[in-house]
């Protein structure tokens, strides 16, 4: 058992208590990097007058010297040590102190920390996990045996196939704007899908598409995408190239073109589909002086006022991306977007509930209903 440290400078006038009971545990579900202290504190830190200024945590590693790590208020009762390793040996005691007088507890046993693989706090996390893991799973295999899922529908996918068409009556061009970003970005590879749906109908109707992008793998994708649905129409020897043009990579470099292009060639229709930033509102703005009619859509939060505001018609958020996937119908986007749905209910289920609880808790003081509400912020909290 190593020696107790003790502090010289003070006097032994009146011997105070120690504290009782000190228990050193191995923290839960950690790397081995933290042993936790509890203990009764002194009986004279529980007097109404108590002289008790304060505890100092000493530890002691493999059998070494104690030595301090912290020193802690009167009325601590706990302690977290963060400092330690795996594979070594520790030892913890802890000294009272007062004005003139000091007491140091029994040591406690030998604790080494160790390492959890798996934290059993979250496993109502974890079943979560599968059953949405496992709804995706299962709607990917529906839609891959060719059976049709349920899509809502959204007012903006609707009027895609009047705007192409009313751009074909008045004999103007479609302006098809896929955001900014690179193909690294999801919002950009929805777009460049639901590109593809849109060339496959100007290809029918024989309209001229105009694509102007900043970013030469966009201009590659988006090239690739309306080739194939040329092919697809049967209008191979209708496809150009110069559909889609590069113009910079520099934001309002790109912005300043693409206001030019609506200045000078009028578009009947204008989409804004991808992810977009401060240029947002500038096209949109410009799109409606120009008399187009404009379908735009982002997942970024800040730009979808703007779009609400100066078009027609708005996919907001995840619309963008339930678009995309209904449009291709490619079973992994849809089996992607039903499970997410899924997670989406389970999520209203259990907010609806515990706002429940809660305010149910708060009227009648039902310390049951109180529990059930704390239990359900536990588990999505995940402490």
């Amino acid at each position: 058992m190593p020696a107790r440290p003790v502090e010289d400078s003070i006097a032994f006038s009146t011997r105070i208590a120690s504290v009782t009971s000190l228990i050193a545990v191995d923290h839960q579900y950690d790397d081995g990097e933290a042993i936790d202290l509890t203990w009764v504190p002194s009986l004279d830190d529980q007097l109404v007058n108590s002289r008790v200024l304060g505890y100092v945590v000493y530890k002691s590693v493999d059998s070494g010297v104690p030595s301090k790590i912290a020193e802690l208020l009167p009325r601590a009762n706990s302690f977290r040590d963060e400092t330690v390793t795996l594979g070594h040996i520790y030892t913890y005691s802890i000294t009272t102190r007062a004005e003139n007088s000091t007491s140091t507890s029994i040591s406690t046993a030998p604790i080494s920390p160790e390492r959890e693989w798996i934290n059993f706090d979250l496993t109502w996390l974890f079943v979560m996990a599968v059953v949405i893991g496992g709804a995706i799973v299962l709607f990917i295999e529906t839609a891959r045996r060719g059976k049709k899922l349920f899509v809502r529908k959204i007012a903006g996918l609707e009027a895609i196939d009047n705007a192409i068409g009313r751009a074909t009556e008045m004999g103007r061009p479609i302006l098809y704007i896929p955001g900014i970003e690179d193909m690294n970005e999801v919002e950009t590879i929805a777009s460049v899908t639901i590109l593809g749906r849109v060339a496959r109908i100007v290809a029918d109707y024989d309209t001229k598409l105009n694509v102007p992008v900043s970013r030469s793998l966009v201009m590659t994708a988006a090239r690739e995408t309306i080739k194939a649905a040329y092919v697809e129409a049967g209008r191979q020897d209708a496809y150009n190239d110069d559909m889609v043009r590069y113009i910079t990579d520099e934001q309002f470099g790109y912005v300043a073109a693409v206001d030019g292009i609506m200045v000078r060639e009028k578009p009947a229709t204008v989409f804004l589909l991808g992810a977009f930033f401060g240029e947002s509102l500038i096209l949109a703005e410009m799109g409606n002086q120009v008399g187009a009619i404009q379908i735009a859509g982002t997942a970024r939060p800040p730009q979808i006022p703007f779009f609400v505001a100066a078009c027609d018609y708005t996919l907001i958020g995840e619309e963008l991306f339930a678009a995309s996937a209904y449009l291709s119908g490619e079973p992994k986007q849809l089996g992607s977007l039903k499970g997410q749905d899924i997670g989406k209910g389970i999520a209203m289920a259990a907010i609806f509930i515990g706002a429940l609880a809660a305010t149910i808790a708060a009227i009648s003081g039902n310390s049951t209903i109180d529990a059930f509400h704390a239990y359900i912020s536990n588990i999505f909290s995940g402490n």
